[in-house]
């Protein structure tokens, strides 16, 4: 035997074990074990589950336990794969066993042992530039990847584009030069439009991976993009690690979405996991949306990603016309225009957009009735007398705790004693309700998480959607009103402004451009940045001028700031057990949940040292058995 030696990574989530193991191969196992395959090892007197990263002639160590199992001989986890999952690790301060379970499914032995399809992979033709012509470099960028190279690039789309027919033209000329494609997509809306593109552009070249595609057939699938069977993958987060061979381009649409943030430690971002993966693989990038995240936009702000902007001309032929109901014009014209729900502009372009025969789209924050409610005397927000959880109206006429479930019909302030209520928050359902009665005889539909409407036709109706569920209008909608805007502008959240742009040009993106009657009222403060970013189509200048502001006031992506969670014990005692880089700024804690809080923020070329400092804490916690757990997150959405 040439390497008697297994290098093995145990699946133990303990931090100060995160290292490789060296274990002797019998000579059963000599061809079970190989790189990438899966084992089962005695470790600590039990057996654990383990990965061989590889095989080799000597060890460190001289007496080696023997591996006890071969659970497969499948190598799943592939060198590039297993690397990145190790980067990844370092970088969000989390274990290899942690990122390995985000990469690699649970094994499905039945599939596993289904005998190989012999698939041909089809040549694919390179394609033309197509709708990528209409912006700058857009030419250039497909012709780069037809020719094999990796361009890096963040694309900020135009109204109304018809973005997965551009992003299979792209995949069409990474294809065409023999290299492999990886598209992530937020939801499975998404991700069917785009699979209908590919079906146009690269029918048969493809295959779909997602959640609801049962163990079974979601590990077949694996499996064939693994063994090389394809080269091409679509699919939501999880897709982000799919082994695809000699990958060419990696995509990402709609980087802002929250759904591209892994829930689970060590809490990774799409965008991030595949510029990673970009970097390492000498692959293309390409991170678009119609108004991409600052994140993404700092890419091009240091060089590392070149723009992919239409020019100005274009922009203006393809927006819809966006008005303002809260600018002062229209507030002479109509004194109630700041305050009301839907003031006069939303009423006529909706009633103008429905007799020409166009659908009308009505986005509004919130799903439900009445999603929150305060006391109609002083305003203080209402709330459960049994959990203190906050209270609704799901359409009847008593109010229940969206918590505990709870009716309170006899509800009665803590802070004046009243018992009125007033929303302060209206939903979709309640929203639909107002419509039906100002505009009858029109037929009014939501589309929310309770009920999604995938597609509309193109007749007069009105559609009320929460951000993220807005069907697609066929020839687009004539009209779009985006109401509450002062509900997403005034969360409390340093990315507030930014989600807001970002929910509202996909709605926008979704109406006619203005020189086919196209109108887009939003009900908010014109002098507002994202706002005005909204008014002009200029979500490019928005990223520039947010990045600008969070460099000068050290917030990220400027820096690198990492979320310590737990009890007040917990937290102080591992940020006393990691030994932070000089000059990081500690600050809080403050409460947080149940706990407390405490922010850590280094300079960004600092993060690494700042991720290791933070293992070492939590590697110290977890050799002494620490009782009360730390949840670190890395680069978190939320920071208070």
């Amino acid at each position: 035997m040439d390497a008697p030696v297994a290098q093995v990574a145990v699946d133990v989530p303990l931090a100060h074990l995160d290292r490789v193991f060296d274990y002797a191969v019998p000579e059963a196992l000599d061809e079970a074990v190989v790189p990438g395959s899966r084992v089962r090892v005695r470790f600590a007197g039990r057996l654990v589950d383990g990965w061989v990263l590889a095989r080799a002639a000597t060890s460190g160590v001289d007496k080696l336990t023997p591996v006890a199992k071969s659970v497969s001989a499948e190598p799943v986890l592939s060198p590039e794969v297993a690397g990145l999952c190790r980067e990844v690790a370092d970088r969000w301060a989390g274990t290899f066993g942690d990122v390995v379970r985000l990469a690699v499914p649970p094994r499905h032995a039945r599939v596993e042992k289904e005998a190989p399809r012999a698939v041909e992979i089809p040549a694919v033709a390179p394609p033309g530039a197509g709708d990528w012509a209409a912006y700058d470099h857009g030419t250039a960028y497909v012709t780069a990847l037809a020719g094999g190279n990796a361009p890096r690039a963040v694309w900020w789309a135009l109204p109304g584009a018809d973005w997965p027919a551009q992003v299979a033209t792209a995949a069409a000329a990474t294809l065409s030069a023999g290299r492999g494609v990886c598209v992530v997509v937020p939801d499975a809306r998404d991700l069917a439009r785009v699979a209908a593109a590919f079906d146009v552009v690269l029918p048969g070249s493809y295959v779909a991976l997602t959640a609801d595609l049962g163990p079974a057939e979601r590990y077949r699938r694996w499996l064939a993009v693994r063994r090389g069977a394809t080269r091409c993958v679509l699919g939501t987060r999880a897709a982000a690690w799919a082994p695809v061979r000699d990958l060419g381009l990696a995509v990402c649409w709609d980087d802002g979405d929250d759904l591209h943030k892994e829930p689970r430690a060590p809490y990774p971002h799409v965008r991030d996991v595949l510029a990673l993966r970009a970097h390492r693989e000498g692959a293309g990038l390409l991170v678009g949306a119609y108004a991409p995240s600052v994140e993404a936009a700092t890419f091009v702000e240091s060089g590392w990603a070149k723009p992919l902007l239409a020019p100005r001309a274009a922009v203006r032929q393809a927006a819809p016309r966006i008005e303002v109901a809260g600018n002062d014009v229209e507030q002479a014209r109509d004194p109630a225009a700041a305050t009301a729900r839907l003031p006069s502009l939303a009423w006529q372009a909706a009633r103008a957009a429905l007799a020409s025969g166009a659908p009308v789209l009505v986005q509004v924050p919130r799903t439900g009735y009445q999603p929150s409610l305060a006391c109609g005397h002083c305003r203080t927000p209402a709330r459960c007398g049994a959990c203190a959880g906050p209270l609704a109206r799901a359409g009847g006429p008593a109010p229940g705790c969206r918590w505990c479930g709870r009716p309170a019909a006899d509800w009665a302030c803590g802070a004046c004693g009243g018992q009125e209520l007033r929303a302060v928050v209206v939903g979709s359902r309640r929203t639909a309700e107002e419509l039906g009665r100002a505009f009858p005889g029109t037929p009014v539909r939501t589309s929310d998480r309770e009920s999604i409407v995938t597609t509309v036709d193109a007749k007069p109706a009105l559609v009320v959607a929460t951000p993220g569920a807005e069907p697609v209008a066929d020839g687009g909608y004539g009209a779009v009103l985006l109401l509450d805007g002062w509900a997403l502008l005034s969360r409390a959240d340093l990315r507030a402004g930014e989600e807001a742009l970002r929910r509202w040009a996909a709605a926008a993106a979704l109406c006619r451009p203005a020189g086919e009657g196209g109108r887009v009222v939003v009900m908010a403060e014109g002098t507002v940045p994202a706002v005005q970013a909204l008014v002009r189509w200029d979500p490019a200048w928005y990223a520039r001028r947010e990045a600008a502001d969070r460099t000068a006031l050290a917030f990220p992506p400027a820096v690198r700031m990492a979320a310590v969670d737990g009890s007040a014990d917990a937290v102080a005692d591992l940020l006393a057990a990691a030994p932070l880089p000089e000059g990081a700024d500690v600050l809080g804690p403050v409460p947080y949940g149940d706990g407390e809080r405490a922010l850590v923020r280094v300079p960004r070329e600092q993060g690494r040292a700042l991720a290791a400092a933070l293992k070492v804490g939590l590697a110290a916690r977890s050799a002494r058995k620490a009782a009360e757990s730390v949840r670190v997150e890395l680069d978190p959405l939320t920071l208070v």
